[in-house]
């Protein structure tokens, strides 16, 4: 099924999503990879306030490559997922509500994702230059030392991704 949703994400919008499903998303996402997911990670345990408030949001693990002259952001295609997953239950249990990268995720984390009202997307590798299209705007908001790896606040429209594991577990990988 094609599906076109708003950001924020919430556990409804959720809720409503099944394993298999074309979905364009416009709105406001988040990107954070490795180094910025272990910095949150720490800041939660800490009981520090993280960089941006995770509720009903959605990060996209993406390093993107630098903008070209005229662009917004380089070439922003997925980074494997499961390098996150020893991050992702703290997350999700912040209340982020979507994920986008591309591979597998651990059972820890698929576990999260029911317990929570969770979502996770997968991104097309190899196609980052399409993708960064859908980017309208970028900007880093956080860890700005992590170069690629900050973390940015993005606008995008219509990007588009398919429900690889929905809220219920329901896993297209399997």
């Amino acid at each position: 099924m094609e599906v076109h949703i708003e950001t924020p994400l919430t556990k409804e919008k959720v809720k409503s999503l099944n394993a298999g499903d074309y979905v364009y998303i416009t709105g406001t996402i988040y990107s954070a990879r490795d180094a910025a997911h272990l910095r949150m990670y720490e800041s939660a345990r800490n009981n520090e306030t993280l960089p941006f408030d995770i509720k009903d949001k959605i990060i996209y693990y993406l390093g993107p490559t630098p903008a070209r002259e005229g662009q917004v952001i380089g070439s922003a295609g997925p980074t494997t997922s499961s390098r996150m997953d020893k991050y992702t239950p703290t997350m999700i249990e912040l209340g982020m509500t979507g994920m986008i990268g591309k591979g597998k995720r651990s059972e820890d984390v698929i576990t999260s994702m029911k317990n929570n009202i969770a979502v996770y997307f997968a991104a097309v590798g190899g196609a980052g230059a399409l993708l960064s299209k859908c980017i309208k705007q970028s900007k880093v908001i956080a860890y700005d030392d992590l170069g690629t790896e900050a973390i940015r606040e993005m606008y995008v429209e219509n990007l588009p991704v398919i429900v690889v594991i929905d809220s219920q577990g329901n896993n297209m990988y399997e």
